[in-house]
């Protein structure tokens, strides 16, 4: 199997190229890659790669996830999360590959506490949510073979994410404070990157099954229960860090004004992708315990 991986160096294109290795050739790039364009700035640039490469499978983890640097730069966002993806299943289509595609609880508008359904309507409140769901769009229009896996709250060992900056706080503060009014599900990105690498394999039998699903982690949390358990979770892992901070204290989203607006309610419904692909998502908590295991 031929295998065109974009947005090598990101937090899940960096898994992926463990995840997809199994499964053929592997070519690898991003947006700094020379012998190929990768550049998702280059729509053209990227749809001369997909003709010279002649991919069984395109897997996209390339996209514009600065949240709230969307909302003054809109038109490069759609650039990076819309007009690119789409260019590129339409290229796909042509030469009958399969394209794998990210995208985002952020569709939705966060109403409600039900874990939203594939089948839901989105309503995105942000620039990044609009510009998401018009790739999703784009792809789906395109006729390529396609797997959508919408995901929330990506981490990774690898990078910066929100357990090392609570970590990183707790040993500077005596006391912090945490939003407590978003839900939803972190998400590691080597869970996604082995998802995905199951799931082409699955297609590979039974291409009928593509489509559009959600993918997350099991269970549920809020921020500031999230930042209590990693605490909870570091000093187990590790009894010799000093952690200075004797209180996470609850706040509203209110209390941290940003550019761009969050949805409350990030909780998606994966039953669709585990009885499809045979399946069983991990407790979030299992993936936040490893990947402090490994960063500590």
């Amino acid at each position: 199997m031929n295998i065109l991986l974009l947005g090598k160096n990101g937090q899940v294109g960096w898994e992926l190229q463990r995840s997809l290795s199994v499964l053929g050739t592997v070519t690898a790039l991003d947006f700094d890659s020379t012998e190929y364009c990768g550049d998702f700035s280059n729509p053209a640039g990227v749809a001369d790669t997909v003709r010279a490469l002649r991919p069984d499978v395109i897997v996209n983890a390339a996209a514009h996830t600065a949240v709230d640097k969307a909302e003054s730069e809109a038109d490069v966002a759609r650039t990076l999360n819309a007009t690119t993806p789409g260019t590129i299943a339409q290229e796909a289509a042509k030469l009958g590959a399969w394209l794998v595609h990210y995208s985002t609880d952020y569709v939705f508008d966060g109403s409600g506490s039900r874990p939203w359904v594939e089948t839901d309507t989105p309503a995105p409140l942000s620039v990044y949510g609009r510009t998401k769901l018009e790739g999703e769009q784009l792809i789906a229009q395109s006729g390529a073979k396609h797997l959508i896996l919408r995901t929330s709250w990506v981490y990774a060992a690898r990078g910066g994410n929100f357990a090392k900056t609570m970590l990183r706080l707790a040993q500077e503060r005596e006391r912090l404070t945490v939003i407590d009014d978003q839900w939803g599900a972190p998400t590691g990105a080597d869970l996604l990157a082995d998802v995905t690498a199951h799931a082409i394999r699955h297609l590979h039998q039974r291409p009928n099954d593509g489509g559009l699903f959600h993918c997350v982690a099991g269970g549920e949390t809020n921020w500031n229960l999230y930042a209590k358990e990693v605490l909870a979770l570091a000093v187990q892992a590790q009894p010799a860090i000093k952690i200075k901070a004797k209180e996470v204290a609850p706040v509203p989203t209110s209390a941290f004004p940003t550019p761009a607006t969050r949805p409350h309610n990030s909780r998606l419904n994966t039953a669709k992708l585990q009885s499809t692909f045979g399946l069983t998502l991990p407790h979030w908590q299992a993936g936040v315990a490893r990947m402090l295991t490994e960063i500590l």
